[in-house]
């Protein structure tokens, strides 16, 4: 049998329809959440005292330690057995977050610890707090280091969202696997969703290029 190039095309609207109605706004909705998350952990990472960052410290190593179809389980499977039950869409932003959360820290925390000394310094001198140093000084800069690493992160995201599926999430995979089920023409579709994913991830990486150009603007050389 001849490979059904008709069942390919046909395929690739209604699942590129599915990512763009799925696949795009969990991604993004984890990544903000995720994102907020590391940053509140890279500062406790970085905090002198020894409890904030002895809980972040945990938490990094218990996300970047086990797999995250595991801890998207967890959530969906294994709360209900403590009385905590959630619908499969919260509980994929919640894994997905958390999972984000736990990878981009350690980006956010690098970033912020390769901003020179003498700008901390720069910022006392003129009379601003240490917060508002952070703020107006250290993160903008730690930003455009983190760039590429967290656009990395996003693009590793959107392939990640496929795991959804198995919660029941209606996503780009999800629907590539309904219309396999339907045609029992299992490679034709799943390569058509991997073009898609394909094509998701190129438009995601020329973004990538232009925000660091953008960025790349506010950076002293």
């Amino acid at each position: 049998m001849g490979f059904d190039w008709t069942l390919f095309f046909e395929s690739l609207g209604p699942i590129a329809l599915a990512g763009l109605r799925g696949t795009v706004p969990l991604a993004l909705s984890s990544f903000a959440l995720g994102l907020a998350l590391a940053v509140v952990v890279a500062l406790m990472r970085i905090s002198r005292s020894k409890v904030l960052s002895g809980v972040a410290r945990v938490y990094v190593s218990a996300i970047r330690g086990t797999p995250l179809l595991v801890q998207l389980f967890v959530i969906f499977y294994g709360l209900p057995s403590v009385g905590v039950t959630l619908d499969p869409w919260p509980s994929a932003i919640i894994a997905f977050s958390l999972n984000v959360g736990g990878y981009a820290a350690e980006v956010v925390r690098a970033a912020i610890l390769s901003v020179p000394k003498g700008q901390w310094e720069a910022g006392y001198t003129v009379g601003m707090s240490r917060t508002l140093t952070l703020r107006r000084l250290i993160l903008p800069q730690a930003a455009r280091v983190s760039v590429p690493p967290l656009s990395n992160t996003f693009i590793s995201l959107v392939k990640d969202t496929s795991l959804a599926s198995l919660i029941l999430v209606s996503e780009a995979f999800k629907e590539a696997q309904n219309i396999a089920a339907f045609s029992q023409k299992f490679m034709v579709v799943y390569l058509a969703a991997a073009l898609v994913y394909w094509v998701f991830c190129t438009v995601l990486s020329a973004g990538q290029n232009q925000l660091e150009k953008r960025l790349d603007r506010y950076v002293a050389h």
